[in-house]
């Protein structure tokens, strides 16, 4: 890989046709962020914050139960753990070894588990191990 932000990370093929999409679409270069508005800026945290509070006009729960793209992460991600064990939640979150202390360092998760739970979770086939575009994280 060539630098530290270049990651692989499993998706389905449904979800690469469209960031695919999306980032010829949007002007995305493979060196930039590739979530993008409609005039080709990178969206912000403030932009996914003002989504969800659009969501939460038309959808009252989504306000209740206090939903945003932060809560989809944590939701997921211990899904992952109590279906697949921690190691392939680190994985899939990117946390790394030293989030879980020192048994982390004897678990550790492969591509391929992560990319089985990922199959699981979105009930497609299992998804191949893709380059990730993402340069910079937003969330």
């Amino acid at each position: 890989m060539n630098s530290r932000s270049d990651q692989w990370q499993p998706v389905s093929p449904t979800l690469m046709r469209a960031l695919c999409s999306h980032a010829e679409q949007r002007g995305a270069a493979p060196n930039e962020q590739l979530l993008r508005a409609r005039n080709g800026k990178p969206i912000t945290r403030r932009r996914y914050n003002y989504l969800f509070e659009r969501l939460g006009r038309y959808l009252p729960w989504v306000i209740t139960h206090g939903i945003s793209i932060h809560w989809l992460r944590h939701t997921t991600t211990t899904w992952v753990e109590r279906r697949y064990g921690g190691a392939i939640a680190r994985e899939f979150t990117r946390h790394g070894l030293g989030s879980a202390g020192p048994t982390s360092v004897y678990t550790t998760a492969t591509i391929n588990e992560v990319a089985s739970a990922l199959a699981h979770l979105t009930g497609n086939p299992t998804p191949s191990p893709q380059r990730s575009r993402q340069h910079r994280r937003t969330t």
